[in-house]
């Protein structure tokens, strides 16, 4: 009998062990200035938003550029061919995993918010608004000229 409850016992806490603790790795694609891909697994990165592939943003002469574009080069640049290291904390409404990803040692979405090419999501974390806040100061990346936010930009305020 105490062998049942110990099977079941064992059962119980393995069935508990919460989802978000799943890791991958391996070489990362970039998607987009938030998201990554591994082996054919797309990665929403955990607690900041990037701008839209296709938005523009004003530099400090005024002039637009690819601001999406620009910070998913910068995602691109930072991770290199180097393994990357998800560990899963939610999954988003487009069904993808949400993950706080290290490449190097480097925590990936605290890099972009700290290089300026990507926002804190305050609605899901505020864990990179120091980084945010930093980055602002510096005036790098998007905080050198002027942008709309990423959730504002796909709402259509553009």
């Amino acid at each position: 009998m105490r062998y049942f409850i110990l099977i079941g016992l064992i059962g119980f806490l393995f069935l508990s062990i919460p989802a978000h603790a799943q890791e991958t790795a391996g070489r990362a694609t970039v998607i987009d200035g938030d998201t990554i891909e591994i082996g054919g697994t797309r990665i929403r990165l955990h607690g900041i938003d990037a701008p839209e592939s296709r938005q523009m943003c004003l530099n400090t002469a005024r002039k637009e550029y690819r601001c999406g574009q620009r910070a998913a080069f910068a995602l691109a640049d930072k991770i290199g061919s180097a393994t990357v290291s998800c560990r899963r904390t939610d999954k988003d409404r487009y069904g993808r995993i949400v993950a706080i990803c290290t490449s190097r040692g480097v925590d990936i979405s605290q890099w972009m918010a700290r290089q300026g090419w990507a926002v804190a999501y305050r609605q899901f974390s505020e864990a990179y608004v120091p980084d945010e806040t930093a980055a602002r100061r510096a005036r790098v990346g998007i905080w050198a000229g002027t942008f709309v936010p990423p959730s504002a930009w796909r709402r259509g305020q553009r």
